[in-house]
């Protein structure tokens, strides 16, 4: 009696195990489907990403490799280009450039235009207005050709910079994104470009988020363009970056979104309609605020600990970061992050500033996410060799440094 009962509890129990092994894979089974489900249909688009400016987390991507024709977002690069001669000293908002026809005939192709006249002198800082708000093509040609010459010599720069930034996966044949094959990008590659451009040249960036330009052409009436971008116009934050549409692209749209102190960049291209570039684009950037929280980890130049010195003339050390770090975490994920000092102490002198004295390091659920170098705020020079024996033999007696 006892062994049967014995049988019937281990059965009972091996269907229990049967039973609990069966319903883990479903719901694995079940999280997997529903996880590609929401890469699916997450965005209509094409291709997608969704990155935290400050810690450069990518919060959600959809096929972000994907070749695509950028189209006007080209003319972020464009803008780049310009805005660095300005701050070398190499170019200024007052200079002029004199119009040629190759500049004007795009005017009059269709395509989104400033609306120059040939042998018009425009200033730079006209130029720029109509390439960033009214996204015109001739005010890139112009500017191309004012700058370097040629519109193919300026692609050159343009891919010199691509290269600098990290673009591993861009090519630019011409200023403005018109179509031609050899003009390609990705994705992830114009979300680089434009965190590249809100972080060095943040006065200037202020210029994607004006609504509106007029330009007071010759031979007419003066012209006002509103800025193509539409989610400027529905106050939620959004103060850049740039359009785009080709026929063999569809509509594409980088765009950057801040609250508070965090700032996201979404760039999707292939949305099939303008309404859906637009409602996508904001889903993107909502979803990103709203599943996660970005933390500052440390300030460039902030001291962190204290630190004991062994031999030194003075007792202690400032330990310093030399960058600023954040990080972004999913919401529920926070009660996960810990962060400990790493080091061996005290830190014998001589001690030269900028030298690594100990570690930052950075957990999520156990896993060392990042290792945070800190370094010596100062030098501090090695005591004389009398009072170091003094302090050696203080220690070996006392136990005191």
């Amino acid at each position: 009696m006892i062994t049967f009962n014995l049988r019937i509890l281990v059965l009972k129990n091996w269907i229990l195990v049967l039973m609990n092994k069966f319903i883990t894979i479903l719901l694995i089974l079940i999280f997997n489907f529903y996880s590609f489900a929401l890469a699916e249909s997450m965005v209509k688009a094409r291709t997608a990403i969704v990155v935290d400016y400050h810690s450069d987390k990518v919060l959600y991507e959809y096929e972000p490799d994907a070749q695509i024709y950028p189209a006007s977002m080209t003319k972020i690069m464009t803008s780049i280009i310009a805005f660095d001669l300005i701050n070398k000293g190499r170019l200024s908002l007052d200079d002029k450039f004199v119009i040629s026809e190759n500049a004007w005939r795009l005017s009059q192709s269709g395509y989104s235009s400033m609306f120059i006249m040939v042998n018009d002198e425009v200033s730079v800082e006209n130029l720029l207005k109509g390439i960033v708000i009214a996204s015109g093509n001739d005010a890139c040609v112009a500017l191309a050709e004012g700058i370097a010459g040629s519109e193919e010599a300026f692609a050159e720069m343009m891919n010199e910079k691509a290269a600098e930034i990290g673009m591993s996966s861009t090519n630019f044949s011409n200023s403005s994104g018109i179509n031609d094959p050899e003009n390609y990008s990705t994705v992830r590659d114009i979300a680089l470009m434009s965190k590249y451009l809100i972080a060095n040249y943040p006065d200037f960036y202020e210029l994607y988020k004006v609504k509106n330009f007029t330009w007071d052409r010759t031979g007419g009436e003066p012209i006002k363009q509103g800025n193509r971008n539409p989610l400027l116009y529905k106050k939620i934050g959004v103060d850049g970056i740039k359009t785009g549409y080709l026929a063999v692209e569809q509509y594409s749209l980088a765009s950057s979104m801040k609250k508070d102190t965090r700032r996201i960049i979404a760039v999707g291209s292939g949305f099939p309609t303008k309404n859906l570039r637009s409602s996508q684009s904001l889903k993107l950037l909502n979803w990103g605020f709203r599943n996660s929280n970005t933390y500052e980890i440390s300030k460039k130049g902030e001291t962190f600990f204290e630190l004991d010195t062994w031999l030194g003339k003075k007792n202690k050390i400032k330990a310093i970061t030399k960058d600023d770090y954040y990080i972004t975490l999913d919401k529920k994920n926070i009660r996960h992050l810990k962060i400990y000092l790493q080091y061996d102490g005290p830190i014998e002198a001589p001690i030269q500033k900028d030298q690594n004295i100990a570690n930052l390091i950075v957990l999520n659920k156990e896993k060392i996410i990042k290792t945070l170098p800190l370094y010596a705020s100062e030098k501090v020079s090695k005591v004389n060799f009398f009072k170091s024996l003094i302090t050696s033999l203080n220690y070996l007696i006392w136990g005191d440094v």
